[in-house]
């Protein structure tokens, strides 16, 4: 029984790391370069305008696709770690 629940706590810390983790690297991307850090990625042209405009257009949303799969992937090979899998 004792094992069990420190199974399952270690499974929801893995799970709150990822979690933590993702939204880190979205709140950077979406926030952090596309409005805090636009003057300084000003400069770098990528597609015909400039990197800063990109990620707040284009990038943030790419990125949290991204984001989508690789948390999906990660979940998978997590569950099969802990004995979850489908």
């Amino acid at each position: 029984m004792a094992d069990e629940k420190s199974n399952a706590a270690t499974y929801w810390k893995a799970n709150v790391r990822l979690i933590t983790g993702c939204l880190i690297v979205w709140a950077l991307v979406s926030y952090g370069f596309a409005i805090l850090l636009r003057p300084l990625l000003s400069g770098i042209p990528i597609g015909g305008t400039d990197l800063g405009f990109w990620f707040a257009q284009q990038g943030s949303i790419l990125t949290f696709i991204g984001l989508i799969f690789f948390y999906a992937w990660r979940m998978n090979r997590l569950d099969k770690q802990f004995g979850l899998g489908e």
